[in-house]
């Protein structure tokens, strides 16, 4: 799939899936996740989209430091409810990337390898986010400030221009190349900006 340049330049994250593992899915259960993953899943690239994949990404790597992670593993909280705004995009993301799932998860085999009910809405939590380790109970809060992080002033514009059907073929490459290039500022220039992805204990 055709797609920009910097997609390429936002670190991957790499679990280790029992299941896949057992069922010969993948060797040694390895499975390797990049941006350009969660962009075919959502079907576009975005300010949440991206928010979701690196929050994820950072978190992850706060609850296992320098081990493996084990994907089907962590449970997922999100503080909103599903039919909230952007939160059913945002927990498609996760659920990708952790293995976690809500009720219509994989309900395991012999009671091994569940993913229903690892994703929940609706926590009571104060943060956007929180990841908990499901074998040692460690978790994370995460919150992401994307919309911090601004846009070229003429997006907007090329953005309704757009929307009414009035926009030449120039303005509507103009619009898409400004659009990813504040998706690349907020995963390559603020990837490590506490201020745009807060992550800390719970």
């Amino acid at each position: 799939m055709p797609y920009p340049d910097f997609f390429d330049q936002v670190p991957r994250i790499t679990l280790r899936d029992p299941l896949a593992e057992l069922l010969g899915s993948a060797t040694g259960g390895l499975l390797s996740y990049g941006y350009a993953d969660a962009v075919r899943l959502a079907g576009h690239s975005c300010p949440t989209v991206a928010q979701a994949y690196w929050l994820c990404v950072r978190a992850v790597k706060a609850l296992y430091g320098d081990e493996m992670p084990v994907r089907g593993n962590i449970q997922v909280s999100l503080r909103d409810p599903l039919e909230a705004g952007t939160t059913g995009v945002t927990a498609s993301v996760l659920g990708l990337l952790t293995g976690a799932a809500s009720g219509g998860g994989f309900a395991g085999l012999g009671g091994q390898f569940v993913r229903r009910g690892l994703l929940q809405f609706d926590a009571d939590i104060e943060t956007e986010l929180r990841f908990t380790r499901t074998d040692t109970g460690q978790a994370v809060l995460a919150q992401g400030r994307a919309h911090s992080v601004p846009g070229d002033p003429q997006t907007m514009r090329l953005m309704q221009l757009c929307l009414s059907g009035q926009a030449t073929d120039e303005q509507r490459t103009a619009f898409g190349q400004l659009w990813q290039a504040r998706v690349r500022s907020i995963l390559l220039d603020h990837a490590w900006d506490d201020a745009v992805f807060k992550i800390r204990p719970a």
